[in-house]
């Protein structure tokens, strides 16, 4: 999620809808260590470039190239399971775990599962503040701003750039009842769910990636 001033959130310009917002209760903002600091750009709102657009477009096709060997490896599976690994995030332990249910709970054709390499999460210090991003080797990463989580609802900063990983561009005009407006609404903004149409973006693009992904796989 980036701030309103600065490039935050990398949006997946993939041509597919904006918009998400699962089930599972928000839960409070972290307290990132008081010696994490970031610098205030980051406490703003999300915004992305064209340049941030493409990134998390390649992070996003390193996942589906990943869910599709495995399709390849399960033909007959109802849907898709996207693995990420969260140790580089000790910090965020519990939003991202929040988010992969909020997700899990919000869609029924991709599911997120703890325990793999189809992308990481990291955590540290950046004056952009959060975002997706590919990291030029076929894969992606979410990485976790500490003084932004700070700043905004944690578990809405983790879900919504987990929205990224999923194929949501972002869309910081949007209600605070839009997950993928991010930090459009303000730091007041609590929701960290996915709303109807959010989810349903989502449905349909992991739908026709169930229908699509396997003749492509290799």
């Amino acid at each position: 999620m980036r701030s309103p001033k600065t490039a935050l959130s990398a949006a997946l310009g993939l041509g597919l809808a904006a918009a998400l917002t699962a089930a599972v209760p928000a839960s409070a903002t972290p307290s990132a260590p008081t010696s994490h600091r970031s610098t205030p750009a980051s406490v703003a709102a999300y915004t992305g470039s064209a340049a941030q657009k493409a990134d998390t477009k390649a992070f996003f096709d390193a996942v589906l190239k990943s869910a599709a060997k495995k399709l390849k490896a399960n033909p007959h599976a109802q849907s898709v399971t996207v693995t990420y690994d969260a140790s580089g995030a000790p910090t965020f332990a519990s939003q991202i775990s929040q988010a992969a249910q909020i997700w899990n709970s919000a869609v029924s054709n991709v599911k997120l599962q703890e325990g793999g390499g189809d992308f990481q999460y990291r955590e540290g210090n950046d004056p952009r503040g959060s975002y997706a991003s590919t990291d030029g080797h076929g894969s992606g990463y979410v990485f976790l701003d500490y003084q932004q989580n700070q700043e905004y609802n944690s578990t809405r900063v983790v879900a919504h750039e987990t929205g990224h990983v999923l194929g949501l561009p972002d869309h910081y005009e949007g209600p605070c009842s839009e997950l993928m407006s991010g930090g459009g609404p303000g730091t007041s903004c609590q929701n960290t769910q996915p709303d109807a149409n959010e989810r349903a973006q989502v449905n349909q693009l992991w739908a026709n990636g169930l229908a699509g992904l396997l003749p492509t796989a290799s």
